[in-house]
């Protein structure tokens, strides 16, 4: 059913703001921005998913949905859009499985998509979306992100999002371990991961989509760029994995909790 990521969906207040933002966080540059339907959008695309910013800028129901979002919480991460290879077969499955999805919305044949009910997915949005082909990679400068290594999500109940993520949507189980008290699940999506933290912190019964973590070539050289642009950095450390060197950027990422990440080899 899901072949990867697509994009994630991140709201903003001021478009151009949050575009320049990324573009530095991600050392890349932002496809054209376009305005449709009352939002205001633009992509920045890596190697295997975009983040699509997106501010309001109308007075349609469109619109006044992500103005929803921006209320609840403010700005940040609002939505994940799996890449699916037949929208159909997609719906159908995700109608089998009770994700109780929207219908499919077609855009002038460029791509197809439809959402799950939120209810169903415990909160969290999901889209899935079939292109009929991939935008291709953002221009990149000498240092910046290869791709995303995997997205955060928090849950109260790993049980309830164990069978969502793994029974329902099919992605692969790779990993379960607790590090410092806390449950983590790692399920495969393409090449990069969805990881379920159990989160019992979490008030209201929903998941929340939370945090990005990003492939970078040479750690200690992605740091050196963002501190020297004025961005509030962790020095680099081992990461959790072995082999793995981290660290954490604290500003200039829209409220996204964002780690960046220098995997073992070429």
């Amino acid at each position: 059913m899901i072949a990867g990521f697509d994009h994630v969906v991140i709201a903003v207040r001021d478009l151009a703001a949050g575009v320049a933002a990324y573009q530095l966080l991600l050392g890349r540059e932002a496809l054209p921005a376009i305005e449709h339907d009352g939002v205001a959008t633009a992509l920045i695309v890596t190697s295997n998913i975009a983040v699509e910013l997106m501010a309001p800028i109308g007075a349609s129901e469109r619109a006044r949905r992500l103005q929803a979002a921006l209320d609840d919480g403010g700005e940040g991460l609002k939505s994940l859009v799996f890449a699916v290879g037949d929208i159909e077969r997609a719906h159908g499955r995700a109608e089998r499985v009770g994700l109780a999805p929207d219908a499919i919305v077609e855009r002038a044949a460029a791509w197809q998509s439809f959402r799950g009910n939120t209810e169903r997915t415990h909160g969290v949005r999901l889209f899935f979306m079939q292109r009929d082909a991939a935008p291709a990679p953002s221009a990149a400068h000498a240092c910046g992100v290869r791709g995303l290594d995997h997205v955060v999500i928090r849950s109260p109940d790993a049980e309830r999002a164990a069978a969502l993520y793994g029974a329902r949507l099919g992605l692969d189980m790779r990993l379960e371990r607790e590090v410092r008290g806390a449950r983590l699940m790692f399920f495969r999506c393409g090449d990069a991961i969805v990881e379920i933290v159990h989160d019992v912190s979490v008030a209201d019964a929903k998941d929340r989509l939370w945090g990005l973590s990003w492939r970078v070539a040479d750690g200690d050289a992605e740091r050196a760029r963002l501190a020297a642009a004025g961005l509030d950095v962790s020095e680099v450390r081992q990461g959790i994995k072995p082999g793995t060197r981290v660290f954490t950027v604290r500003t200039g990422t829209v409220n996204v909790p964002t780690l960046m990440i220098e995997l073992a080899g070429p």
